[in-house]
């Protein structure tokens, strides 16, 4: 009995044996009869079984040459450079992956051939296509990128039309990081499926000081000040006009010091400048740029008001008529300047006009004081002199007898001191020196023609012209001269020459003398 189940066992045995090796048999011979991948391989999402090896190659390069054509761009701000995989010297690298996946459930034993094939059955094999380029030409590419590395541009800003301020931004500086743009390249393409890529190149940023938010909160008036040119000559008008063009439109960073005389010379024709008067050692003179200081007067009220930095500010040598007192600065080449600078923590912008007669600069920038803080600007006088007894005589070589003209108007010697009073919702906290002043006097200069045959009328006006004596000169045009002998002692005095008929007093332009020009407008008085 035992005997019979022993062999019934083994009969048991082989026949599951049999029919393992025949099912094995028949999986194997199928695939191998038909020479094709087994089922449920895959390269990459393609399911590739039943294809022959040769169909899997053909397939894999079909994917190679896709890569191969898709282009490749590297952008940089706003510059790109492009190129295809090909170009990179795209290959495909596991070129043994048709034979290994050839392989599966059709080459071993038996066994082995029916265990994977039911294994992929069960589970899908996925390989992938690997890839491989030329560093060298990898490098070269992302170096290419170079050519568009640049400097930081600041924005800028300017005057409307409608007299507002515009603004335009700045752009960042731009360094190409070249190794970490190389790695992202190859990373990609390590991740690449199909169609063309786009990589923003890695690159390190220097961000400009002046930039389209910055200028955007440059809106706030800081300081402005407006005089009147309108009783100016044509010639002074004009430099007026000129200067002011040559300072509109600074744009002053942060801790940056402005020069007037650095902005507005040379003071020739050719820089625009026209010849009206200035002073010379006390006498008007026609000089390029006559008018220039009120220019830098202008700017100096503005930028008291804003309160900027004055590091350099003079009084003209002698009064001008369109500020008070201590609210004037002067220049004079080599001599004299008015310089400031921008102690604010942000840009400031200078707008200047000069227009039918009118003088104005602005000062634009964001403003941090408290809004219920003002300052006001009181110019004080010290001491001053009577002008109407400063009197000078010049005689005139030139001109007969009889030729009379004041050609230049008195100026008040006078020293002041400027005070800025600072209020808190109007109540006064402090009042602070801005700057003190000694102003010239000048006389009422008068011409007297000296040319005459009569030596004793040339001499007694050259006595009287000598002796300052306006009423001797203005006796003598009138009567004449007279002389006495000893016989005509008691005498009645003889008249040797007819009263000299004088001229009415000449005054000069009401640009140059009723408005003045600046004393070391453009020379300098010794």
């Amino acid at each position: 009995m035992k005997g019979k189940i022993m062999r019934k066992r083994l009969m048991t045995g082989v026949l599951a044996a049999l029919t393992l090796a025949a099912g094995c048999t028949v999986l194997s011979l199928a695939a191998e009869q038909k020479n094709v991948i087994s089922d449920g391989v895959f390269i990459g999402d393609t399911d590739i079984s039943g294809m022959t090896a040769d169909e899997a190659e053909a397939y894999v390069e079909s994917e190679v040459q896709k890569l191969g054509d898709s282009v490749v761009t590297l952008q940089m701000g706003d510059s790109q450079v492009s190129k295809t995989w090909s170009e990179l010297g795209l290959k495909w690298k596991n070129t043994d992956l048709i034979e290994e996946v050839s392989q599966l459930g059709t080459t071993g034993n038996i066994v082995r051939r029916y265990k994977e094939q039911k294994d992929l059955q069960n589970q899908s094999s996925h390989y992938e296509i690997e890839y491989t380029v030329d560093a060298d030409a990898q490098k070269a590419f992302v170096d290419s990128c170079e050519q568009f590395n640049s400097e930081p541009v600041e924005g800028s800003c300017y005057m409307g039309d409608d007299g507002m301020l515009r603004v335009e931004g700045g752009t960042d500086g731009l360094t190409l990081d070249a190794e970490a743009t190389l790695a992202d390249l190859q990373e990609r393409m390590n991740d690449y499926t199909s169609g063309d890529m786009m990589i923003e190149a890695s690159v390190d940023r220097v961000s400009p000081v002046l930039t389209a938010e910055m200028l955007q909160q440059m809106d706030d008036v800081l300081g402005t000040a407006t005089t009147d040119y309108s009783a100016s000559s044509w010639g002074r008008a004009q430099n007026v006009e000129t200067g002011t063009s040559k300072i509109n439109g600074t744009l002053l960073m942060p801790g940056e010091s402005f020069s007037v005389t650095d902005a507005v010379v040379p003071f020739t024709a050719e820089n625009g400048y026209e010849l009206a008067p200035s002073y010379e050692a006390g006498q008007v003179v026609d000089s390029y740029g006559g008018g220039i200081c009120q220019v830098s007067t202008t700017l100096y009220n503005a930028v008291l008001k804003a309160e900027l930095q004055v590091d350099a500010r003079s009084n003209h040598t002698m009064l001008v008529n369109y500020v008070d007192p201590s609210k004037d600065a002067a220049i004079a080449e080599g001599v004299m300047d008015f310089v400031f600078t921008n102690n604010l923590e942000n840009p400031i912008y200078i707008a200047g006009s000069a227009y039918y007669g009118t003088l104005n600069f602005t000062i634009f920038g964001v403003e941090t004081r408290p809004s219920n803080r003002s300052i006001e600007f009181v110019s004080e006088t010290l001491s001053q002199t009577d002008p109407s007894t400063n009197i000078k005589l010049v005689a005139k070589t030139d001109q007969n007898v009889g030729y009379f003209a004041q050609v230049q108007s008195p100026h008040q010697g006078l020293s002041a001191v400027l005070w800025k009073n600072i209020y808190y919702d109007g109540v006064l906290s402090d009042t602070i020196q801005v700057n003190s002043s000694y102003y010239q006097a000048s006389p009422a200069i008068y011409e007297v023609g000296v040319v005459t045959d009569n030596q004793a009328l040339a001499s007694a006006l050259y006595t009287a012209i000598g002796s300052n004596s306006l009423s001797q000169v203005q006796s003598i045009l009138a009567n004449g001269v007279q002389q006495q002998t000893e016989t005509q002692a008691t005498e009645a005095p003889v008249q040797t020459e007819a009263p000299v008929q004088t001229e009415a007093p000449v005054q000069a332009d009401p640009g140059q003398m009723v408005d003045p020009p600046e004393p070391d407008d453009i020379t300098v008085i010794q």
